[in-house]
């Protein structure tokens, strides 16, 4: 999995004074909307956010590709890579490239949830995870930052992604008795990694978690 293209535009964007600007005006408006009034602490927390799922793409790809490659469902996670790495490059997609940091974070939130029903399904069947289990929490609070009716599309554009790549199909086949014993032996390859710097616990005074 190449992701140099997409370490590129991470970088060039993160670059932009205008990006964090822009990202605490939306955090302010994602706090209003839910009806609290944000500290600059918790502006601070929230672009933090922001930025450290964003950047953890790249290397959730690559790793997304060992694994598939160990476990022996390469070709239809190929296929939904060729998708997310398309999404990088057009600009003219659910929120348009052009618009700075707004730009990318859809495609952020279709390259993790993509990867996260991946993580899914292989779970249902086997006992196992591809990805950490925060993956779920972080993916459910940047589709909250996202908001409608950009989610919704991006949604059905991984679920269609999933479904067309066959990838149940394949995980189902890892099922077996034969295959199971062969999971069994091997540890998952998401014992480690930068991932835990996705905490969502900060993120109550946006508005962002119920508390319990």
């Amino acid at each position: 999995m190449e992701t140099a293209q997409i370490k590129k535009i991470i970088a060039d964007q993160f670059a932009n004074p205008q990006s964090a600007l822009d990202l605490q005006n939306l955090l302010q408006i994602v706090a209003e909307r839910a009806e609290v009034v944000p500290s600059h602490v918790d502006l601070a927390h929230g672009s933090s956010f922001v930025y450290n799922y964003i950047e953890q793409v790249p290397y959730l790809l690559t790793v997304a590709w060992t694994s598939a490659r160990n476990v022996g469902i390469e070709t239809e996670v190929k296929s939904i890579l060729h998708m997310v790495e398309s999404y990088w490059i057009e600009d003219d997609d659910v929120i348009p490239d052009s618009i700075g940091i707004f730009g990318i974070m859809d495609d952020a939130y279709c390259s993790l949830l993509s990867m996260q029903s991946i993580s899914d399904l292989y779970r249902m069947q086997t006992g196992k995870h591809l990805f950490p289990d925060d993956l779920t929490a972080a993916n459910a609070i940047m589709r909250k930052i996202i908001g409608e009716p950009y989610t919704t599309e991006l949604d059905e554009i991984v679920s269609q992604a999933v479904s067309e790549a066959g990838v149940e199909a394949a995980i189902k086949l890892l099922a077996t008795p034969e295959k199971q014993r062969l999971l069994d032996s091997e540890a998952t390859i998401w014992n480690h990694g930068p991932v835990g710097e996705l905490p969502v616990s900060q993120l109550r005074g946006l508005g962002l978690i119920e508390d319990s």
